[in-house]
């Protein structure tokens, strides 16, 4: 088993101490919470990202007739995608931590529906053709465990594809992403729910992108875990990068 890589170094203005369980923790709780107000943090964007990640999983390889895991599966909307793509012959199995997300998901998501998460996954070996994971890489507590579980429920010739944040290299870049995501997103969020944990979601999601680990540790720790054809590629500057990789058949 390869080393644990977290995806960021510990944010303690959010919580208390270093280790790992404060972590989970925090995250958990803000997650529930807050999972009423996701779907209307989507609208902000006009669900573009919604309609992004449907037609990134299809540019992927995701056909009909394929099993699918959408892990974080989050209010279900990726899921829905997914399975108007896999059709009636395929299935799509929706996995979360949070309970909030869970229950926000079954209003629109008929699919199976399980709590867990990413590094121990509550599945049986090579069970799926496609895992999905969209904006939450940054959540797992090991990159190398979540890989390992990954190649483990797909099977032989099964993909992955997983959706991240980004942030550009250039200082002009980084510093009008940091006025989006750290200023203006979390000023909109709070204006349109009222919920300051809905903004304290948004302030998290910015930290956790910004000082997430380089492409090249994530690239580095799915190889490690034994993918193969392992891309990463930058899809919409300042917003959005993808990770894909495939088990040796």
């Amino acid at each position: 088993m390869n080393e644990p890589v977290a995806p960021h170094s510990p944010l303690l203005e959010y919580y208390d101490e270093a280790k790992d369980p404060a972590r989970v923790k925090f995250v958990r709780e803000l997650f529930d919470k807050t999972a009423p107000h996701y779907n209307t943090v989507e609208a902000l964007f006009l669900n573009g990202g919604l309609w992004y990640r449907r037609f990134s999983l299809q540019r992927a390889g995701l056909r009909a007739g394929m099993k699918v895991l959408d892990m974080a599966t989050g209010t279900g909307a990726v899921a829905r995608g997914a399975a108007k793509i896999v059709g009636p012959t395929g299935r799509v199995f929706g996995c979360d931590p949070s309970r909030g997300m869970l229950r926000e998901a079954r209003k629109v998501f008929s699919g199976p529906l399980t709590r867990g998460i990413a590094e121990q996954l509550p599945f049986r070996s090579e069970l799926f053709d496609f895992v999905t994971m969209g904006i939450a890489l940054r959540h797992v507590s090991s990159l190398a465990r979540t890989f390992e579980e990954y190649l483990r429920v797909l099977k032989p010739g099964g993909r992955v594809w997983i959706l991240e944040g980004h942030v550009p290299k250039s200082r002009l870049g980084h510093s009008l992403t940091r006025f989006v995501w750290a200023k203006l997103i979390p000023g909109m969020t709070l204006v349109s729910t009222g919920s300051r944990e809905a903004k304290l979601l948004m302030d998290y999601y910015w930290d956790t992108v910004e000082k997430c680990v380089p492409p090249e540790t994530i690239v580095a720790a799915m190889r490690g875990a034994g993918f193969s054809n392992v891309k990463f590629e930058v899809v919409v500057p300042g917003a959005f990068c993808e990770y894909t990789g495939t088990r040796p058949a």
